[in-house]
């Protein structure tokens, strides 16, 4: 595809990987050239009757899933939707957003999902940024009403042509899908149904913009296409498993995050394999999942790793088919790696990753290691480089940024050309803003976010550097560090832990002499605030929320003298 993508609503999404590059991955077989919709149409008859989605509401084949899915794509395209429009869903995990991504494929459009934790002001952004055209959404636990939201927003987002509803009764002024999907459904309940939908979809053009989590200002919106889903991002899944059985992922991350893209556009439509997502943070509906519902492989953040290695083991738990825990979106440590291994009794792997076009994974028939380990850089998925600050790559061995470039790259970033001009090169490779560099074995160790760094007065300290240490104590479970704004030195290190059960509390003297003098860390490195937790505060993709530690670092840390207010505890 040379041309760039324009939406109806004048949306130009460009890619930025030379096209013959594109062509030359096809030719090798990293992709598959074919759009999403037709690559499941393709497991839908090959498997009919095989697991699709299985959720708390039940289980759903394919062949059913299908059925709603066409269901759903023929409303939406009696309403006039189709190619060149961005469809947002906010729905939460289960059929509904499955049908709802792969229906909005179906005609031909492109999806943008969002998790249902945003706020106002992020979801109004978002739509403004996008232009979308449309919204489904819906809550049926009952527990929010992003309907009533979405109503409001309409006024103020004239590129938003419609709201539409699944699962859910309160959207006045919505057009409801329910009884398309309904329809859809019995239509399909014997076997694979019609051909659906036939819209002309190029392998090469965008299929989904992903959201990030907004460790900056703003959440990024990146583009990616058909091939880059069903071919890079599905690769990098197929290479966690032996191949021997379909994959049966329980994906602990919402589906509408960067990490939980394997979900549908890859479970689903790049591997024909089962989805299954427990509806719960919980670590205990995870841990009743892997019992009653038989995946082979498990995905979740090193957090809910840790938290459900933690818990009693339940009577229900027991995972026979279980052969791959699978952790990304943060660096796991030894305690976690090996807490998660002697619970689940598999081998525990690693993925670097992140929504503007990173991976690097620890294939199956490895094991993780700590500290950023991961493996080396997979060519079906994406090369990697190490460069550093001039712009050369990093001498062997050398720390620098970490570059990407291969199959799964995105197109670019959505109405942001000043992103595009910051981490995009000329031809074609992303700018991480990560630091890392290759050990000796060629496996990529991942150092820290390079603008993860507390800049107290002229000195720069590296979080990650100091929660490593502190989670090393005896009395602590977890440990995050963070910044908080100082007016005479800019900012000072903030250490925020989750204690074990039954040890007595910590105070900041009594973990600083820990890390000074069984560590030996540099005194200009210790916390000189710290915020005792009940439990760590989650963002919409099951990631610590740094930005949440910090205000209350800031309101409720326990301090040494002379630094803000006086100490206090917050017990979470």
């Amino acid at each position: 595809m040379t041309d760039a993508w324009i939406s109806a609503n004048g949306i130009v999404l460009a890619d930025l990987v030379p096209g013959e590059l594109r062509r030359m991955w096809v030719q090798q077989g990293y992709c598959p050239d074919a759009d999403l919709y037709t690559l499941f149409r393709r497991r839908v008859r090959g498997h009919p009757h095989r697991d699709a989605v299985v959720d708390p509401e039940g289980t759903l084949d394919y062949a059913g899933l299908d059925a709603r899915v066409r269901g759903i794509a023929a409303a939406l395209a009696a309403e006039g939707f189709g190619a060149g429009d961005i469809v947002a869903v906010q729905l939460p995990d289960g059929w509904r957003a499955a049908v709802a991504e792969l229906a909005v494929a179906a005609v031909g459009a492109v999806s943008l999902p969002y998790p249902a934790m945003r706020g106002r002001a992020g979801i109004t952004a978002l739509l403004r940024r996008s232009r979308a055209s449309a919204v489904i959404a819906g809550d049926p636990s009952g527990r929010t009403d992003p309907l009533t939201e979405l109503a409001g927003l309409r006024r103020d987002l004239p590129c938003l042509r419609r709201v539409f509803s699944l699962g859910d009764s309160r959207g006045a002024g919505s057009v409801p899908l329910d009884r398309a999907a309904e329809e859809g459904g019995a239509q399909g309940a014997d076997g694979v149904g019609g051909e659906g939908p036939s819209a002309a979809v190029h392998p090469d053009g965008p299929a989904r913009i992903l959201v990030t989590s907004g460790s900056e200002a703003e959440p990024k919106m990146i583009a990616y296409s058909h091939n880059a889903f069903a071919g890079g991002r599905a690769n990098y899944v197929a290479a966690l498993h032996d191949g021997s059985a379909p994959m049966r992922n329980l994906v602990l991350v919402p589906l509408a995050s960067s990490y939980g893209s394997l979900g549908v556009p890859v479970t689903l439509a790049g591997l024909g394999g089962t989805l299954i997502v427990p509806g719960s943070t919980d670590p205990d509906a995870a841990l009743r999942a892997l019992g009653e519902h038989a995946p082979t492989h498990l995905f979740a953040v090193p957090t809910q790793l840790q938290r459900m290695s933690a818990r009693p083991r339940l009577p229900q738990e027991r995972a026979a088919r279980l052969r791959t825990v699978v952790t990304s979106s943060a660096v796991a440590d030894a305690g976690v790696i090996d807490a998660a291994r002697e619970r689940f009794g598999v081998p525990v792997l690693n993925v670097y990753g992140s929504a503007d076009g990173m991976n690097c994974h620890t294939p199956a028939g490895s094991h993780a290691r700590p500290g950023g380990v991961t493996g080396p850089p997979d060519p079906a998925v994406a090369d990697i480089r190490v460069v550093a600050p001039d712009g050369r790559d990093a001498d062997p061995g050398g720390d620098g940024e970490i570059w990407a470039r291969g199959p799964m790259s995105p197109l670019c970033y959505v109405n942001a050309p000043e992103l595009d001009a910051h981490y995009r090169s000329a031809d074609g490779w992303v700018r991480s803003g990560d630091r890392g560099r290759f050990d000796p074995d060629g496996a990529l160790r991942v150092i820290d976010r390079m603008k993860r760094i507390v800049k107290r007065g002229g000195y720069s300290i590296s979080p990650r550097e100091v929660e490593r240490h502190a989670a090393a104590h005896p009395a602590v479970a977890e440990a995050v560090c963070v910044g908080v704004a100082d007016a005479d030195l800019g900012e000072r290190l903030c250490a925020c832990i989750v204690q074990h059960d039954g040890s007595e509390a910590l105070t900041l003297p009594e973990l600083n002499a820990f890390l000074e003098e069984r560590v030996g860390l540099e005194r200009v490195k210790l916390p000189e605030a710290l915020l005792r937790l009940g439990a760590f505060p989650l963002g919409a993709t099951g990631k610590v929320c740094h930005r949440t530690l910090a205000a209350w670092g800031v309101a409720d840390a326990e301090r040494t003298p002379g630094v803000g207010a006086g100490p206090s505890e917050h017990a979470g």
